[in-house]
């Protein structure tokens, strides 16, 4: 069900509504000193610090009303679990080899994910045509992303996004920065689309619909794509634009190169070389290192060298620019390359052509998922 379908709560329209007229602003004014304690909110936020500059960031920036502000983040709700998993995720350092690609690599590109990839372009072939042809970016990869993040919408979030996000924010000082940015840009969002802030729901970090856009994402890069007036980003045409706008955005190139095994000669080793989708090399130094450059990557900037551990042996790849533009979503090399190897599987099983062959191209898939 659409967020849209949903009644609005009346108290919380005042608040979207904010400071709409010059009186409104005019009495805000007036209301005495502008920086309101934080005990005046209620809840589970009733002690944090950081929620007072919060509400007169958003007065100031945006024009919100303190008031209102204090009795909508008195309903808030501290969730210790979207906590302890940010801790369990938090970054330890690089892993040792153990097959770590083959695991990922099988989360993602299962029968059924494939499966559904197929129903879901034939279901809207025509709105992933329309899309690749406005923005440039060809539907495999439109499809993939939304396979990717939630399974084609199957499984969006049932996390309510203002709790994620006020948790996140006033809670977990290791990105606070980062998701107070988010818990602002969300009502912005909120007050933009005449949304009822405690309805959406989504990940426990706050993304949202099939493309699991952040707010601040959402704001750039979302789009009507089916005329109605609004962005839904749980509407598959609106999430099917707004990934492509997103990946243009990001500098996606039309008919330029993604990614290309990268073939070593005998004896070979890149072991020495740095890899990952933020790494650059000239032909000269990859072909030092002994891999075999086709014809067209000459042509196509400069590649990144992608590692991927895989049992028995390490397994090569060259990213070119659209592969970097991939990484723009979930800053993996992991990531970009399953949705990758997802979009040409779907492009291959639809029976559409490349549209860029690198010499000496072939299938990419395993047999047993074709």
């Amino acid at each position: 069900m659409s967020w849209r379908s949903l009644l609005f709560v009346p108290a919380i329209l005042i608040l979207l509504a904010g400071c709409a007229s010059q009186a409104s602003r005019d009495s805000l004014a007036q209301e005495g000193p502008r920086l309101m304690p934080a005990a005046e909110v209620r809840g589970d936020f009733a002690a944090t610090s950081a929620v007072a500059p919060f509400i007169e960031r958003l007065h100031e920036r945006h024009g919100f009303a303190p008031a209102e502000l204090r009795a909508l983040l008195s309903q808030a709700q501290r969730e210790q679990w979207i906590i302890d998993l940010m801790d369990r995720q938090a970054p330890s350092g690089r892993p040792s080899p153990d097959g770590g690609w083959n695991r990922y690599r099988a989360k993602f590109l299962t029968p059924q994910t494939i499966e559904g990839g197929l129903v879901f372009w034939t279901r809207h072939a025509q709105t992933l045509e329309r899309a690749s042809a406005r923005y440039g970016v060809p539907p495999q990869y439109i499809v993939a992303i939304l396979g990717i993040e939630t399974r084609y919408g199957g499984y969006v979030g049932d996390t309510r996004v203002f709790d994620a996000l006020a948790t996140l924010a006033f809670a977990y000082p290791r990105r606070a920065d980062y998701f107070t940015n988010e818990l602002e840009a969300f009502l912005v969002m909120s007050r933009e689309e005449g949304v009822d802030p405690l309805v959406p729901r989504g990940s426990y970090a706050g993304a949202m619909g099939l493309g699991q856009f952040m707010p601040s994402s959402f704001l750039r890069y979302a789009v009507d794509f089916d005329g109605d007036g609004r962005r839904d980003l749980w509407n598959p045409t609106d999430a099917i634009g707004s990934v492509a706008h997103y990946f243009q955005g990001h500098g996606w190139r039309a008919d330029a190169p993604v990614a290309v095994p990268a073939e070593l000669r005998q004896g070979a080793s890149a072991r020495a070389f740095k890899t990952g989708f933020d790494t650059r090399y000239s032909p000269r130094e990859l072909e030092a290192a002994g891999v075999v450059l086709p014809a067209l990557a000459r042509g196509a900037g400069t590649p990144s060298l992608l590692g991927l551990d895989t049992l028995g042996a390490d397994e090569y790849w060259l990213g070119f620019e659209n592969f970097r533009v991939i990484t723009r979503y979930n800053r993996s090399t992991y990531y970009a390359m399953a949705v990758h190897q997802l979009a040409e599987t779907l492009r291959e099983r639809r029976g559409v052509a490349p549209s860029v062959r690198l010499s000496g191209e072939s299938g990419l898939m395993d047999d047993a998922l074709l």
